[in-house]
């Protein structure tokens, strides 16, 4: 009697909201179902969680926060124009101020506090937080430096650490402000230490920068000592190796970079000197011979002599004297005779003249040779010194840039020397804003706060409980997980009945049950090719998860549409439907089991309504033997001939041998599931159990549904226009079942 029908593709022409339901949800919905499925869960820890706020709160101590604001600029004012050691570079940089947040919260700055306020001999300090004398603080004995460590040391330690855990740097956002808030169960007690440590802050900066400035003064020092004795050696050999080599400078010049350039030595001068002499006794010999080349004729040396002038002069007056007389007289005249013996001594003199010049020339001109010859041997050997010295200079110049080398590195260091000496007159980059006052009010604890907290840390917890339990909780709680892991159509879903009768809730067909199980025989419809099958079996993997109640409820929302429909109670290990209507259960399907074959005495008519009904009759010593024959196959021959419809309350699969032989009789199995009841498991394995047998399951009826577990909920998919008795619109499954 089965049938090759797919029946899940036939279920997805199904109208009403099993379509829906069995499609998969958004993920957002899911989440807010299964949160709303574990609404006591969540209420619970997150009500716990405030009450435990509530009661922290109440019974801590008050604290008091007190805070001082400072200033940290990234460079100092240079009232001297001096650098620092450090370059001003290390100020833009942007780990600058998370160096100075670290140095807020280092160990040494609480140390100077501890040290500045005596807080390790304070005895109200050391009993107000848990120190005891022996230096143990109430975390322990961490604070120690180690077995061999003293008394005191051990409480300083224990001190230092209540006041790193106590004291908060806070830098303001977008800004060069810093505040530093310490907190403590005496407001006194608070600014005087947040004070305290913004005093000791802006104290340990100048420290490290006098230190840092003794250190390099240090360093100069006797770098300084190392230089010194370098340049004076250096010049020394310098010296040294001059007057060896008989270098001796006249002029030298410092350049741009520092070294020293020779302008003169007294060779080169010589030799200059010497240079223009010889080009001078050169031109003068020249002169001396060109004199004596003209030694015969009038010579410019001649006519610039006065006497040589006057004597011509003399003569060409006697001489036009003696032309007017000869004119006049005879040559015997004695006036001409006399003028005529004038002008032979003027000739006579002028000659005797002119001679001594010539002779002067002659006698010119071999000074000059002679000067000459003794100037250009002189410059020929001034050159071979000059040659000798220009080799001697490279040795020289090496020495020369030593000293200059040593000399540059002496003066850098004594001038950076005497600068350090003048940078702690830079005014200091720390300044107080805001010094710490006493606060008037606790800073905590805060109930608002506290609440807040809680109500975070509760809702985080009960998330991660639902997770927990989500994870770790294998029931099948909607259809869409029904239909991904089963791989069947779900027929229906039926909500959960706790407070309402069945009967009365089934009848009534504005019911929301009503509507549920409606909506099933209309999905029937869609199992075969000749509608809702002949034959059909209700089980279930375990007792308990409605499928008698659901097999009821099928067969009277069938009947009611005039059809002739028989519900049979194949559960005779529990049989439960003859209670839904108040029948006795004298005889039924064990008597046909046994053999009684006049099933017409065995139906009875329940009452109000057209249904028939096989109760299963008395119990029998043992089900699975009665069902192993072929009675129970005749039976349902029989009366599919005689009704429209027979439904079949079988028993539950796991355990029993019941249902896997009733499944193959019957045209096909509807399986029942609780929702969030049985495990995955077992539905699985009793699945499969009924497909070993050849039965041919129809789909799944998910059973007991909370509102909470439908994505839609039950007011839009069946109560929509009709309402419910009590405006909840729950479905709910009876008890009974």
């Amino acid at each position: 009697m089965n049938t090759s029908t797919d029946a899940g593709a036939q279920l997805a022409y199904s109208p009403g909201p099993t379509a829906s339901e069995t499609a998969e949800s958004p993920l957002l919905v899911k989440y807010w179902q299964v949160f709303l499925g574990h609404r006591i869960l969540v209420a619970s820890i997150i009500g716990a969680a405030l009450l435990i706020s509530i009661v922290v709160t109440l019974l801590a101590t008050p604290q008091y926060t007190a805070s001082s604001r400072i200033e940290i600029s990234r460079k100092d004012e240079n009232v001297t124009n001096v650098e620092g050691l450090r370059p001003e570079e290390v100020g833009q940089d942007l780990e600058f101020y998370q160096t100075q947040y670290s140095l807020l919260e280092a160990r040494t700055l609480a140390e100077r506090v501890s040290r500045q306020l005596g807080l390790a001999n304070d005895v109200d300090f050391l009993e107000r937080f848990g120190i005891d004398r022996d230096g143990v603080t109430a975390a322990g004995d961490a604070a120690a430096k180690g077995p061999r460590s003293s008394q005191r040391e051990r409480v300083a330690q224990a001190t230092i650490d209540v006041l790193l855990s106590r004291v908060k740097i806070d830098p303001v956002r977008g800004s060069r402000l810093v505040d530093i808030r310490f907190t403590s169960p005496d407001p006194v007690f608070s600014a005087k230490v947040s004070n305290a440590w913004v005093n000791q802050f802006i104290q340990g900066n100048l420290d490290r920068r006098f230190a840092s400035t003794a250190d390099a003064r240090n360093f100069l020092e006797a770098r300084l000592r190392e230089l010194r004795m370098k340049l004076e050696d250096s010049e020394r050999d310098l010296v040294t190796y001059a007057s060896n080599k008989r270098i001796v400078t006249l002029s030298s010049q410092q350049t741009d970079d520092g070294r020293t350039e020779t302008g003169q030595t007294l060779v080169t001068a010589d030799l200059q000197a010497l240079n223009e002499a010889l080009a001078a006794a050169t031109a003068d010999r020249i002169a001396a011979e060109s004199a004596v080349k003209r030694a015969a004729a009038v010579s410019k040396d001649s006519l610039a002599s006065p006497v040589i002038n006057a004597l011509r002069q003399k003569r060409a007056e006697v001489s036009a004297d003696y032309a007017r007389l000869t004119t006049q007289f005879e040559s015997g005249y004695p006036q001409v005779q006399a003028l005529a013996s004038q002008l032979q001594n003027l000739d006579a003199s002028i000659a005797r003249e002119e001679g001594r010049i010539a002779g002067g020339a002659n006698a010119a001109f071999r000074q000059a040779v002679q000067r000459e010859s003794e100037l250009r041997a002189r410059v020929d050997k001034l050159t071979q010194e000059y040659i000798g010295q220009r080799r001697d200079s490279i040795q020289y110049n090496i020495f020369q840039r030593e000293v200059d080398t040593n000399r540059q590195l002496y003066d850098g260091l004594l001038q950076r020397y005497k600068e350090i000496g003048v940078v702690g007159v830079g005014s200091n980059n720390i300044s107080i804003v805001d010094p710490a006052k006493i606060p008037d009010r606790p800073s905590s604890p805060s109930l608002l706060f506290n609440m807040f907290v809680a109500l975070i840390a509760g809702i985080g917890v009960a998330v991660i409980s639902v997770v927990i339990k989500v994870q770790a909780d294998q029931t099948i709680k909607d259809a869409a997980t029904a239909t991904r892991l089963l791989g069947l159509p779900v027929l229906g879903s039926i909500p959960r009945m706790d407070n309402e009768d069945i009967i009365a809730s089934l009848r009534d067909r504005k019911s929301v049950a009503s509507e549920a199980y409606l909506s099933v025989r209309t999905n029937l419809s869609f199992l075969t090719d000749h509608g809702i099958p002949k034959s059909m079996m209700l089980t279930s993997s375990r007792p308990n998860e409605g499928k008698s109640t659901s097999a009821f409820a099928i067969a009277e929302t069938l009947a009611r549409t005039g059809a002739r429909v028989l519900l049979i109670d194949g559960d005779l290990r529990n049989p439960s439907q003859h209670g839904f209507v108040d029948l006795p259960n004298n005889a039924g399907l064990s008597n046909f089991l046994s053999g009684q074959d006049d099933v017409e005495k065995l139906i009875v008519d329940v009452p109000e309504n057209s249904l028939k009904m096989m109760t299963a009759g008395p119990k029998p010593p043992n089900a699975a033997e009665l069902f192993s024959n072929d009675r129970f196959r005749i039976l349902i021959e029989r009366t599919t001939e005689m009704f429209d419809y027979v439904l079949v309350d079988s028993a539950p699969v796991l355990g029993l041998s019941d249902a896997p032989l009733l499944a193959s009789v019957v045209e096909g199995v509807m399986f029942t599931i609780e929702s969030g009841g049985a495990g995955i498991r077992g539905v699985q394995n009793s699945i499969e159990r009924l497909r070993l047998t050849d039965a041919h399951i129809f789909g799944v009826i998910l059973t007991k549904l909370d509102k909470a577990s439908s994505p839609y909920g039950y007011g839009y998919g069946y109560g929509y226009g009709y309402g419910s008795k009590d405006g909840d619109e729950d479905a709910l499954l009876d008890r009974r079942d």
